[in-house]
């Protein structure tokens, strides 16, 4: 017998010019279907976060899928006996992965998907790839694939200039890029082929969607998510992570037993910080 709360994962680039009359209907269907989590909408497409009974879920599913911009939307599932989510929220955003390049349109233009099975064999065959994980440094403290580039970003807005940093090093060399679901990779290989670099793929489904299909081969750690669990193993199980009140770090279980641990006030992070 499964755990009574289902999380779901899903986004996709797709132009959506009446993003702000699409709001109310899906407040009040979330509120209906006692969903929690966030959906972000924005004229590029839609990202969103949820959980509620497995019933709930799907019926939200359905719901949005009568919109034909919306059907098939490739979703990751995980498994809680609890509600991860405080509240719910639809929020309306310029961008739903803000990088402030309106140039940028990833429902037009982005790098080729490889599958999790394709890009796992890569690794497996130790191919001359450069694998880029284009998510913030306090997600790749908790785990990352072996060997991965790691940009030390503080948000994604700082990925371009990263990224063209790289651009002599690694012009004709096969990338892969990655990140928790797929979003901010998918717009990350749009900024790289703008930028110049030939070969660029981007990991279907992100690491979520790595562990689903093919499970933990080549990632060391676990995998840092954005709900009240903090963090996942490659089973999509909850780890010991726990995250900093203060200053929104996560905590690992050795780090929370540091005298610096205060819940609600301080960690070995932000400890001193003014």
């Amino acid at each position: 017998m499964g755990e009574a709360v289902v999380n779901i994962a899903g986004y996709r680039f797709v132009d959506l010019p009446d993003r702000d009359e699409l709001r109310k209907p899906l407040q009040e269907l979330c509120a209906t279907l006692e969903l929690k989590g966030t959906i972000l909408l924005s004229t590029e497409g839609i990202n969103f976060f949820l959980a509620a009974s497995e019933p709930n879920v799907s019926k939200f599913i359905s719901e949005l899928e009568k919109d034909e911009r919306f059907v098939g939307i490739t979703l990751k599932r995980s498994y809680t006996d609890y509600q991860p989510f405080n509240r719910m929220n639809v929020r309306l955003k310029k961008e739903i992965i803000s990088v402030g390049m309106d140039e940028i349109q990833p429902a037009r233009f982005t790098g080729e998907d490889i599958t999790p099975t394709e890009f796992k064999k890569w690794l497996d065959e130790e191919r001359e790839i450069a694998v880029i994980d284009t998510r913030n440094g306090y997600e790749l403290r908790v785990g990352t694939f072996e060997n991965a580039i790691d940009l030390n970003l503080k948000s994604f807005r700082q990925f371009p200039q990263a990224a063209e940093a790289l651009l002599e090093e690694l012009e004709d060399i096969p990338i892969v890029m990655y990140c928790t679901g797929g979003v901010r990779c998918e717009k990350a290989s749009a900024i790289m082929l703008n930028q110049g670099f030939k070969n660029v793929y981007q990991l279907k489904g992100g690491v979520l969607g790595y562990f689903e299909e093919v499970g933990g081969a080549h990632w060391v750690g676990d995998c840092f998510v954005f709900d009240q669990r903090v963090s996942v193993n490659s089973q999509l199980e909850e780890t010991g992570f726990a995250q900093c009140f203060a200053c929104r770090e996560p905590i690992s279980e050795q780090e929370q037993n540091s005298p610096e641990y205060v819940v609600g006030e301080s960690c070995p992070y932000c400890i001193g910080r003014k």
